[in-house]
């Protein structure tokens, strides 16, 4: 009787280019592990847009809705990408929150997280680091989310 190999997982390298709507015409963004889009580092709307058109699936639509719930909660607010993460803060001050993508949800980071109120659930290595993770099925409390938003926004930023 021939044994049968068991599949392997690709590695995260050799994940396929996700071409959005968007990029039509340009080079396709490759996902890495997770599906989190690899997108290089920039300053601006433009590579954040970038960024959230190349977000698979239901990610997107969740990233988009975080992306205007920040602007609308903090209008002047600065974004980039650094790490393959949308960063949100204050040109050249820091950064108060950013996401990324995992396999079965979007993280988001709140770098003084525990001061916020009341204080988001998922705990970090760094002491003041607290996260929100969405799951599809679970979506998130939109009204929760803003209020952490505008907190954080009024703490001291981190610089990265």
């Amino acid at each position: 009787m021939a044994k049968k190999k068991a599949a392997r997982k690709k590695p995260a390298a050799t994940a396929k280019p996700y071409k959005s709507k968007a990029a039509a015409g340009k080079k396709p963004v490759k996902l890495l592990s997770g599906g989190n889009p690899q997108i290089a580092k920039g300053y601006g709307v433009e590579p954040v847009q970038a960024y959230l058109d190349a977000m698979p699936g239901w990610k997107q639509t969740i990233g988009r809705r975080l992306d205007e719930l920040i602007e609308q909660a903090v209008p002047d607010v600065a974004k980039a990408v650094k790490w393959n993460t949308p960063f949100y803060g204050f040109a050249e001050q820091g950064w108060f929150t950013a996401f990324h993508c995992f396999d079965k949800y979007v993280k988001v980071t709140f770098f003084r997280g525990t001061s916020l109120k009341p204080v988001p659930p998922g705990k970090s290595k760094q002491p003041e680091v607290r996260y929100l993770d969405i799951r599809e099925a679970d979506g998130f409390d939109e009204a929760q989310f803003t209020a952490w938003i505008r907190q954080a926004s009024r703490l001291p930023l981190e610089k990265l």
